[in-house]
């Protein structure tokens, strides 16, 4: 039972990150691993079973800013279909390329994922969020699509940390509503994990019997944490799940 106990600690704790700074799959997913035992056919059901467990934590949140999606439809228009093709494109890459390769990922994907989440505040003042810029030329708007085609892929593959990657882009195509933008970004968001997950449940790689507390768990987490989002230091939270990040690519990169 102990394992599963830290399981659901883990995934508590990533509902509560999610809703305050981002960055929970860093803590599922080493644990998956861990209880799975740290095969590459065990990476690829960790990845799969994370992606399931925190996939209502992402609907919720979607939900959550339904109000905020007034006005936002050009937008939706241009940047849902990219998200959809490409997180499934990732998906699938996760289930039909080797289970080794993506063993071999792992440290580099946690280390990519735990780099944008240090480097989130430094990313925002480059990219102006939530200041105004110009309306994109149409060109310019293919130039994003692809991007947000790239970061899907990477989602639908690993996830973590496409969160900012998204809201650089909105900002970057002239949104200046940190609301809007974040409202967008939950929507993109679910879009890619709804679709990779309903890839890993197709192909049979979700391990269900941890999934499902996991499930209970992180919801749990995520209304405890935007219960007490207001008491909550995000730079401190944000700064504990890059340490954690980091000392666990160390460990993945030390294990070969």
């Amino acid at each position: 039972m102990m394992p599963l106990v830290w399981l659901c600690l883990a995934a508590f704790a990533a509902g509560v990150v999610n809703s305050v700074a981002g960055g929970g799959t860093l803590l599922t997913f080493p644990t998956l691993i861990w209880i799975l035992g740290g095969t590459a056919d065990a990476s690829v059901t960790a990845n799969a079973t994370s992606t399931t467990a925190l996939l209502p934590g992402s609907i919720a949140s979607m939900w959550g800013y339904r109000r905020e999606f007034e006005g936002s439809r050009h937008w939706i228009q241009w940047l849902l279909l990219p998200s959809l093709v490409g997180g499934t494109l990732g998906a699938q890459l996760l289930i039909w390329l080797p289970a080794e390769w993506f063993a071999l990922l792992v440290p580099w994907l946690i280390l990519t994922a735990t780099s944008l989440l240090a480097f989130q505040p430094a990313i925002s003042r480059f990219t102006g969020i939530g200041q105004h810029h110009a309306t994109p030329s149409r060109v310019s708007m293919i130039g994003i699509m692809l991007f947000q085609f790239g970061v899907s892929v990477y989602g639908g593959y690993f996830g973590a940390g496409i969160g900012i990657l998204m809201l650089s882009a909105l900002a970057i195509i002239g949104l200046d509503d940190i609301h809007k933008m974040n409202a967008l970004k939950a929507l993109f968001g679910t879009a890619i994990n709804l679709v990779a997950t309903v890839s890993f449940i197709s192909s049979g790689s979700v391990s269900w019997s941890h999934a499902l507390p996991m499930t209970v768990a992180a919801i749990l987490g995520g209304f405890w944490g935007a219960a007490v989002a207001r008491r909550l230091n995000k730079t401190l939270v944000r700064r504990s799940v890059v340490g954690i990040g980091l000392l666990l690519s160390l460990y993945y990169f030390t294990r070969g």
